[in-house]
């Protein structure tokens, strides 16, 4: 029975690991959209904000 639950706290450590990157790698695909379509479009201050809202985020 312990190996089971120090198993299931493993486990839960790793999804929580996981939900953590996800949630990371989620929040860079919005600042890289962010960037995409002001870049397209030659929006220099809309680059400018969006790159200031990423550093801020690190």
């Amino acid at each position: 029975m312990e190996e089971l639950e120090a198993r299931v706290a493993e486990l839960e450590a790793d999804l929580a690991e996981l939900r953590a990157q996800h949630l990371r790698l989620a929040e860079i695909a919005d600042v890289v959209q962010e960037l995409l379509i002001p870049m397209a479009s030659r929006d220099q201050e809309r680059i400018d904000a969006a790159i200031a809202d990423f550093t801020k985020a690190l």
